[in-house]
């Protein structure tokens, strides 16, 4: 489960949406779970995404933040004459990220 540390760290601040963002969009490639979201059947380019922080709730044992990622699709063999072919995305999911820990929960909505 990876660790958003940072964010933690600067919960409760001013910084805390800037370095959520900073940490989502620099996560090794495959950790979140963008392979639920494709649309054509295609396969994920999470080599560069954007996040945007939709709404942040604050738990009793954990930070909820809504995220919206746009990222790129790659669609084989659609008939198009240029196959493959990169598509814009968009998903929305729910970080949990723990406030003991900073172990973070990724799931689609």
């Amino acid at each position: 489960m990876p660790k958003l540390i940072n964010s933690l760290r600067d919960w409760n601040t001013d910084t805390f949406t800037k370095t959520l963002k900073n940490e989502l969009e620099n996560m090794q490639a495959g950790t979140l779970p963008l392979d639920k979201c494709v649309a054509q059947g295609g396969m994920v380019d999470d080599s560069s995404i954007t996040a945007t922080i939709l709404s942040v709730s604050d738990k009793k044992a954990a930070i909820q933040v809504k995220v919206g990622i746009f990222f790129t699709e790659i669609v084989i063999n659609c008939g198009c004459g240029d196959d493959p072919m990169p598509t814009n995305a968009y998903c929305e999911m729910q970080v949990t990220l723990d406030k003991t820990t900073a172990e973070t929960a990724f799931d689609i909505v």
